[in-house]
């Protein structure tokens, strides 16, 4: 992992509840310990789900890119990381990992998409998450 200013950084234990009954990080907790990594980021920027809902804005995925190289078992101390990597418009993409001790176990794009909570059509990001990537 870099000292890169603009990535995000969440710590994530392994609970028991992550795993199967190998002791294994079942593949969809990934996607899970990823949301709330996006979700801190946007937290660290001010902003909640629940603010955005308020203002009539939704973030939903629109397409996910992941893969997955290493397993990560119950009780490791994993590191969730999130950039922008691009944006647009209406989308912006983040670049995701997870790590364990250093080792890259998992790795995603995801492109999140802000509607309308209304009219579950596109919108603008909101201004305070506009040029993100500028």
């Amino acid at each position: 992992m870099t000292a890169d200013p603009m990535l995000f950084n969440l710590p994530v234990r392994v609970y028991i509840e992550d795993t199967d009954a190998g002791g294994i990080v079942y593949y969809v907790n990934y996607l899970k310990f990823m949301e709330r990594a996006r979700s801190e980021w946007l937290r660290e920027r001010g902003m909640t789900q629940a603010s955005l809902l308020e203002e009539q804005i939704q973030l939903v995925v629109h397409r996910l890119d992941c893969h997955y190289a290493r397993p990560a078992r119950l009780d490791d101390l994993l590191d969730v990381t999130a950039q922008v990597t691009q944006q647009s418009r209406c989308r912006m993409t983040f670049a995701q990992d997870v790590y364990s001790e250093g080792m890259r176990l998992c790795r995603a794009n995801v492109e999140i998409a802000c509607l309308d909570a209304q009219r579950l059509r596109p919108r603008a990001w909101p201004q305070a998450l506009a040029g993100i990537t500028q």
